[in-house]
């Protein structure tokens, strides 16, 4: 039998990212910002193969660039797991469909503009290449494997985002930084006896995201969570 304590901080884990990750509508907006006009970014300094990224105000997505104005991204949505009609899944993802994606751990690797992909953030190129060194594969190998992929996949905020998928395919092995340096800083806000405030609202966000009564919540999950997070 499985130990429900470690998946239950995984679970609550991907719940606080989940909510650093939903891209922030413009105040007194109703829909979804308009992506950057084509042509708002030079392309001409990117090559095939190139990895992208773009900083948010909480967190980095990523990409790989394909050529021709493409880039190859992964990204939570709820839409593959309904229809097969690309014109469909190929329109830009809502916050909606983003956030369905995450709770039901389906996305797809799609293929959008710059302009799409970047939503009008900053790009960085190749920014991760110096903590690969000899790690990095060709350019060709890393597109070739962002287009082998394409498609619908299986999601998970932790395990499974738009950084395992680039690190893979430009330097081979799937991993995260971002998802590991927030594990850290959780864990590290736990261990710290002195943060009894934060200890007591990351057990009250662990009631409100697993959507159990406080009163077997508190025995079966917020202790033995904090025992296994300062083991």
């Amino acid at each position: 039998m499985k130990n429900p304590v470690p998946q239950a901080a995984s679970l609550l884990l991907e719940k606080l990212m989940l909510l650093v990750n939903v891209r922030p509508l413009p105040a007194g907006s109703g829909g979804e910002p308009p992506p950057a006009a084509p042509g708002y970014y030079d392309t001409s300094c990117f090559k095939r193969g190139d990895l992208l990224e773009v900083p948010r105000t909480l967190f980095i997505h990523f990409g790989i660039y394909l050529g021709e104005n493409r880039v190859a991204h992964l990204m939570p949505d709820i839409l593959p797991a309904f229809t097969g009609d690309r014109r469909q899944i190929q329109q830009v993802v809502t916050n909606k469909r983003l956030i369905l994606g995450v709770i039901t751990k389906t996305a797809s690797i799609r293929v959008d503009t710059v302009e799409d992909f970047a939503y009008g953030g900053s790009i960085l190129v190749n920014h991760m290449d110096r903590l690969f060194e000899d790690q990095v594969l060709s350019s060709e190998e890393a597109a070739h494997r962002a287009e082998k992929l394409v498609g619908a996949t299986a999601y998970s905020l932790l395990w499974n985002n738009c950084e395992h998928f680039v690190t893979y395919c430009r330097y081979g092995a799937p991993v995260s930084f971002q998802t590991d340096k927030f594990c850290e800083t959780v864990k590290m806000i736990i261990r710290d006896q002195r943060s009894v405030l934060a200890s007591v609202l990351v057990g009250l966000a662990s009631i409100v995201c697993l959507g159990l009564a406080p009163s077997t919540t508190l025995p079966t999950i917020f202790i033995p969570f904090f025992l296994w997070m300062a083991g």
